[in-house]
């Protein structure tokens, strides 16, 4: 599939300068961290992450996910891979070097299976595809840049699927093949589809609360133990764009 690359220079005249990863402390503070809980056993504890939070301690101060789940567990949590703060959805925290060393190996071998569900206002010229793109991370700003010359980033590839389209917006399915920084916020932008709300990729507006339309919807890897597959799976958000394209996700 060919796909038009942007650059980063293009990506910062098209946003704000408002930074859409920034909500406000106060967002999810209300929530009770045990009606996140996704599963729990002796080796991890999954939660389906609010947008807002962050999962580890950044520059804010915010406390993170990582502290919260701890504070909850109370024990130590090993941090086994990340979510974007406006991002919501599946994070697992391993209870055990046993299960954080797996997890590394697993994400290394890509053998982990990452989906997530993304809600885009423009709807792709093909309803199915794989994305392939060169990706490299401003520090400074916090944005990840795409190129299609392989000397400009990472090589970056991930597929992606139309699951269904509303009045004014369209619900994409996307299975990672790799793992880079902002990637599906940085690809889905590249093919004129920025994500909903995210304003840092182009997005014609925010989100009232900054949060973007992208969710970890499934992860699925194997247990270290027993050796079996384990799959868990988020609920979405609740907010009136999610109701209308979830009823996709149940056929």
């Amino acid at each position: 599939m060919k796909v038009n690359s942007l650059i980063m220079k293009k990506l910062k005249n098209n946003s704000p300068d408002q930074d859409s990863t920034t909500l406000p402390p106060d967002h999810v503070a209300h929530q009770p961290i045990g009606d996140w809980v996704i599963a729990k056993n002796n080796q991890f504890i999954a939660f389906n992450k609010p947008a807002g939070m962050p999962v580890q301690a950044d520059k804010t101060g915010d406390k993170p996910l990582l502290q919260l789940a701890e504070i909850y567990t109370k024990s130590k949590l090993f941090l086994a891979h990340r979510l974007d703060r406006p991002a919501t959805g599946v994070v697992v925290f391993a209870k055990t070097k046993t299960m954080v060393s797996s997890l590394g190996d697993q994400f290394k071998e890509r053998s982990v299976h990452k989906t997530y569900l993304a809600v885009v206002k423009d709807l792709p010229k093909e309803p199915s595809g794989t994305l392939r793109h060169f990706l490299q991370k401003d520090g400074k700003t916090n944005r990840t840049g795409v190129s299609e010359d392989e000397s400009l980033g990472d090589l970056s590839e991930m597929n992606y699927r139309v699951l269904a389209s509303s009045d004014s917006y369209h619900l994409l399915e996307v299975q990672l093949i790799t793992g880079r920084h902002h990637q599906i916020r940085a690809q889905l932008a590249a093919i004129g589809c920025p994500i909903k709300g995210d304003v840092k990729y182009g997005a014609r507006r925010g989100n009232r609360d900054r949060s973007i339309h992208l969710h970890a919807w499934k992860l699925a890897f194997r247990h270290p133990v027993s050796g079996e597959d384990v799959e868990l799976i988020a609920p979405l958000p609740k907010d009136p764009v999610w109701d209308a394209l979830a009823p996709a996700l149940e056929v």
